[in-house]
């Protein structure tokens, strides 16, 4: 399983994903699930992959093999976000199509979500999620973050907390809280973690940062979060039911 967050928000873009892969408790994997399509001072575009690991991994490359090919549409030609989630969306219904394909009468899943954000010059920030089906849905005000994987863990603190005006910071500190809380429930989703703080209009992928289990800011607020949560309910007045 996995876990990734994106959020778009007024200042900018937020990525957090983990970076295991289970296909039982005999084979565990570290992969990469973040993937930046960059040019500088003209686009920022962040993929997040969860599913079936073979699936995502073909429609990555595929995406960056036809950014070699100025004559076709790519991630790095494209006008708009729009047109790259169309992009995305096609080309996850190219591969799950032909992979599905020479596999009839199979029990494998070869389903994958994806999350694509960034930011294309002339344009806002915008965040899809995209399905396996090749549709996709767009993050609003009102619904400022997409989560795909393992994402029941980590939401109630994203809803408790997150806004679109959230300071890119405490955003950040919110989607690591809300990964902790997903490591701590579930065996399948693993550091270490991939991260990425993008800024509205910078056109920069350079605050990107790979978190281990030795890093001590991570070890940091998860055992501040952990410790808050039990302060906070020693204090809670006792149970009366009558």
């Amino acid at each position: 399983m996995t876990y990734c967050v994106a959020m778009r928000l007024s200042s900018g873009l937020v990525f957090v994903s983990d970076s295991r892969t289970n296909a039982g408790v005999d084979h565990i994997s570290t992969f990469r699930k973040l993937h930046v399509f960059h040019q500088s001072d003209e686009r920022m575009l962040v993929i997040q992959s969860a599913g079936n690991l073979a699936t995502t991994q073909s429609i990555i490359s595929l995406l960056h093999r036809r950014c070699l090919d100025p004559d076709r549409e790519n991630m790095l030609n494209v006008e708009s976000m729009y047109d790259a989630a169309s992009l995305l969306g096609e080309t996850v219904r190219e591969v799950i199509a032909r992979d599905s394909g020479a596999n009839q009468g199979g029990m494998t899943d070869f389903s994958c979500n994806l999350l694509l954000g960034g930011q294309i010059k002339g344009e806002g920030l915008r965040l899809f999620h995209v399905y396996p089906q090749g549709n996709f849905i767009e993050a609003t005000h009102d619904t400022p973050y997409f989560q795909v994987g393992e994402s029941k863990y980590g939401k109630p603190i994203i809803d408790r907390v997150l806004t679109y005006t959230t300071p890119l910071e405490q955003a950040m500190q919110c989607a690591l809280i809300s990964m902790d809380s997903t490591l701590r429930s579930n065996l399948s989703v693993g550091l270490p973690l991939d991260v990425m703080i993008y800024q509205t209009d910078s056109y920069s992928a350079a605050q990107q940062h790979r978190i281990t289990e030795e890093h001590p800011y991570f070890d940091m607020i998860r055992k501040g979060w952990g410790e808050g949560l039990l302060s906070i309910f020693a204090q809670l007045p006792p149970l009366k039911l009558d």
